[in-house]
């Protein structure tokens, strides 16, 4: 008896051994080293961050109006101001970048993925497939495009047109599409600088790259956080002075139809925080639950609270040319518009005036897209970007078109 029992105990303590150098394999029947490990574990997509928002207020999203002809003349622009169509058939356009030489890049939100190149009125396909490459920018003749988690660099775009061969330049960004889309954009410390929206419409992610605006050398090194506090900027600029960063921010959902306003923000400098999660356009505390609770005089208020949902893309300041004089160095904002809210506002062109750093007034430039007797829509502008004559071009992602628009006395 007890000679069978120790049998019996022997078998068994030999096959859990066997259990557990089994179980320490990889799939492939290969065992498993310290490094593939580490490398198996750095692969596993990080949870997101549980939004636990209450949910108030309407919804009202926007759907095409479709016209067989873009009804140009239902755009208001001030007194002396025209528009015309300047590209079209570009699938949901959006980022804008113009080389020296007049050739236009345009980013894109559509499936195919398809970054265009629109020279003397041709247009070349430059990528396929891509996710989101809405992001776009130029420096020394070399075409940046912005993927949700990579950044392409195409050398020596103008001259490769027809043959455009690119490479991955930096490929660590977040995979997440909630807010993944980037604009992007080079400073006047010739750096790129490139926005991660937050992966939610209010959460607090432990990775600080969130919700946050980096910056990178042209050759995708040393890329660091210089902004915090950013739930979704898709647009940013330079004053033309004092060369200080000035961005949009696109305010949380499901807080009603009024609050919290949208934002455009002043950063004279790095390392600010803008108040996302804890706090909204400047004086609105976060109310969530799994938010900890923080008082808004921590963080930096917005230079000028936007309304509520109206999703301010595209900033731009005015230079001289081509606008009236009046116009000079004053700001430019492509209002997206609303889809969060009962009544649709926004898709417009904000025009806001600036004494020094203080935003003095906000006034409507462009609109017409959204007709308000029955709230429908034909139009969504998106980015901006002057030409050298200084008459100015605008993106389109729902007529599919960039616009022109220019002063004519």
């Amino acid at each position: 008896m007890k000679k069978n029992t120790y049998q019996f105990l022997s078998y068994f303590i030999f096959s859990l051994l066997l259990v557990t150098v089994w179980s320490c394999e990889s799939n492939d029947g290969k065992t498993m080293t310290a490094k593939e490990d580490k490398l198996e574990t750095t692969k596993e997509t990080p949870k997101k961050p549980k939004d636990t928002a209450n949910k108030k207020g309407g919804k009202s999203v926007a759907k095409k109006k479709e016209y067989d002809v873009l009804p140009l003349n239902k755009v208001n622009l001030p007194e002396g101001f025209k528009i015309e169509i300047y590209a079209d058939d570009i699938k949901r356009a959006r980022s804008l970048a113009l080389s020296k030489e007049g050739t236009l890049y345009v980013g894109t939100m559509a499936k195919k993925g398809e970054v265009t190149a629109v020279k003397n009125n041709k247009k070349y396909t430059l990528s396929s497939g891509w996710k989101m490459p809405n992001g776009v920018a130029l420096k020394n003749g070399d075409l940046y495009v912005a993927e949700v988690s990579r950044i392409h660099k195409f050398k020596d775009i103008e001259n490769n047109l027809e043959n455009p061969k690119s490479e991955v330049i930096y490929d660590k960004y977040p995979t997440e599409t909630h807010h993944g889309w980037k604009f992007i954009a080079f400073g006047p410390d010739e750096k790129l600088y490139v926005p991660v929206g937050a992966p939610c419409n209010i959460c607090k992610s432990e990775d600080e790259v969130f919700a946050s605006i980096t910056r990178m050398n042209d050759d995708g090194s040393n890329m660091e956080v210089v902004q915090h506090g950013i739930r979704n900027t898709v647009g940013f600029t330079w004053h033309p002075d004092t060369k200080d960063l000035w961005f949009t921010d696109n305010g949380r959902d499901w807080w009603g139809d009024d609050i919290p306003g949208c934002e455009l923000n002043h950063a004279p400098k790095d390392g600010m925080h803008f108040g996302y999660p804890y706090c909204h356009q400047g004086d609105l505390a976060e109310n969530d639950e799994g938010i900890e609770k923080r008082d808004c005089s921590e963080f930096t208020a917005p230079a000028k609270v936007l309304k509520a949902h109206v999703a301010p893309l595209g900033v731009e300041f005015i230079p001289a040319g081509n606008f009236p004089e009046k116009y000079e160095k004053q700001i430019l904002v492509a209002e997206h518009g609303s889809w969060n809210r009962t009544k649709k506002q926004g898709y417009r062109l904000a025009l806001l005036t600036l004494d020094g750093n203080k935003v003095v007034k906000d006034e409507t430039f462009a609109d017409g897209w959204l007709d308000s007797s029955d709230d429908s829509v034909w139009g969504r502008p998106v980015d901006m970007e002057f030409m050298a004559d200084g008459s100015l071009l605008v993106s389109d992602d729902m007529a599919d078109v960039v616009y022109r628009i220019f002063y004519d006395e």
